[in-house]
């Protein structure tokens, strides 16, 4: 019945019937597509012909919405006697959490669960585990799910590639090399398209195929996923320590106009009177940063990462211009500056702004007394950022993007530079992964880090938006104003 609606690749998937199989795959090819089919052919057959319940798992709740509608798609299509498609909410550590649920006249069910080892606690049945490579825990979620073996269970993992050293490269390395007895599949953007998708393609949009079209499509695709395109479309993890900022991205978004202004102080500043050391940067603030402050009227957006001693601290200053664009027009570095003087320093940037955004700050460690500070002083206008990979992962390739596309800007400064050059990959995520700069001039990506704080303060505040404070002025009488009545004059 379904012979006519999928591809050679797809057919050979559903019918292999490997307790556990692996699909390193392209994306956009139709495989959890398949996938779906393969889970309602199972929950529409009875107990006594083999039929089983299915458990799908991914790091995305988008995901698992849309294979919960495939199986209803799938289902409809097959005349397969299932319910509606249910929402179900249920408590899981002390927090409700959304799953899917589609059940069949045979007593079986498809559900769409979060992606932890605990989800499969109880369960009988098939294991899909789709996107691998991007879950937090995969080999823990395969040690869950190889459980349901015991009782005729079995597992599906589909994934493209996050990394050379993600656990699921390691996974398709052991079963490349023997070591474990999976069955793989391997299907790249090319050879789906020798196997007919775009054609498919053009049919379900009701579109005319022609090798000419399919090319240009092809094309398109591959410009789309840029430099992304090896691992994303052909299968080609992407090696660890790879830079994620190539240096002619970072030369196009260099710019010359963009200041770039350094405080540094010996160790004996800090035992300086406070008197003095207060007196200095109020100088220099109001000689070398006030005036470029002034200058930028839309609303700017502030990113800091903090360092005491050693590294530095950064402050990035972007402006929010009407058409879009997200330009820094100012770096502020601090090195070796006490922590009142820092302190000192952010109060009067965000106090001398014309029109401030709102500003994101580095809240680990050191930075966590800086950012309370501020966040208490400017409440509902400070994030606090406690840096972890999740954080990197889910921030990282927006700005990257912002700088493809031209809708951002660098300063065209050797050091702030060399802090994206020591961004790299580490199991498929960007992170600064080395140092730079001599014994004087470390540096650990830290014009990097404040550069996507303040990136990451205005996607904030375009998604959920902080209420800008208004006001409407109101005249009242005063008897020293000229023209204004004088109250106690009875005449």
């Amino acid at each position: 019945m379904t012979d006519d609606i999928l591809l050679a690749y797809q057919k050979a998937w559903i019918e292999d019937t490997a307790t556990v199989k692996v699909w390193e795959k392209s994306r956009r090819i139709g495989a959890s597509y398949v996938e779906a089919l393969a889970s309602v052919l199972e929950a529409a057959k009875s107990k006594e012909a083999g039929g089983q319940s299915s458990y799908y798992l991914s790091y995305s709740k988008e995901m698992t919405q849309q294979f919960a509608r495939d199986c209803a798609f799938w289902a409809k299509h097959l005349n397969a006697a299932a319910s509606a498609l249910e929402e179900v909410a249920i408590k899981d550590e002390d927090k409700d959490i959304t799953v899917y649920r589609l059940r069949f006249a045979s007593g079986f069910e498809i559900w769409g669960l979060p992606s932890t080892a605990r989800s499969l606690r109880s369960k009988q049945g098939r294991v899909i585990i789709d996107e691998a490579a991007f879950v937090d825990d995969l080999d823990e979620l395969i040690k869950a799910a190889l459980a349901l073996q015991m009782w005729g269970g079995c597992i599906r993992i589909l994934s493209t590639h996050n990394g050379d050293d993600n656990p699921f490269n390691e996974l398709v390395k052991e079963i490349r090399e023997g070591k474990k007895q999976y069955s793989l599949h391997r299907t790249t953007f090319d050879q789906a398209l020798a196997q007919g998708l775009y054609p498919r393609i053009c049919l379900v949009k009701g579109e005319a195929w022609s090798k000419e079209q399919q090319e240009t499509w092809r094309e398109g695709i591959i410009s789309d996923y840029g430099e992304g395109a090896d691992e994303e479309l052909f299968c080609i993890p992407v090696r660890a320590g790879t830079r994620y900022f190539p240096s002619s991205l970072l030369e196009a978004v260099s710019d010359p106009t963009v200041a770039v202004i350094r405080k540094a102080c010996e160790d004996s500043f800090t035992f300086e009177k406070e008197e003095q050391r207060v007196k200095e940067f109020d100088t220099w603030l109001k000689e070398e940063v006030r005036d470029i402050l002034l200058a930028h009227k839309n609303p700017v957006y502030l990113g800091e990462d903090f360092a005491r001693s050693g590294d530095l601290t950064s402050i990035f200053f972007d402006e929010q211009l009407p058409d879009g664009r997200l330009l820094t027009f100012l770096v502020l570095e601090l090195r070796n500056v006490p922590f009142s003087q820092q302190w000192q320093v952010i109060t009067y940037v965000m106090d001398t702004l014309p029109r401030l955004g709102s500003a994101a700050f580095d809240s680990r460690g050191n930075g966590q007394m800086i950012a309370e500070l501020t966040a208490q002083a400017w409440p509902g206008s400070v994030y606090q950022v406690m840096i972890s990979t999740k954080w990197y992962a889910e921030t990282f390739p927006g700005l990257k993007g912002r700088m493809e596309d031209r809708t951002t800007n660098l300063p065209a400064d050797p050091f702030i530079r060399d802090d994206f050059r020591v961004v790299g990959l580490k199991a498929g995520v960007p992170c600064v992964l080395e140092r730079s700069g001599g014994p004087r001039e470390r540096r650990h990506g830290d014009g990097a880090i404040s550069k996507l704080m303040a990136f990451y303060a205005a996607k904030e505040d375009e998604e959920h938006g902080y209420q800008p404070m208004t006001y409407e002025s109101v005249t009242t009488p005063n008897p020293y104003r000229q023209g204004d009545p004088d109250p106690w004059n009875n005449e």
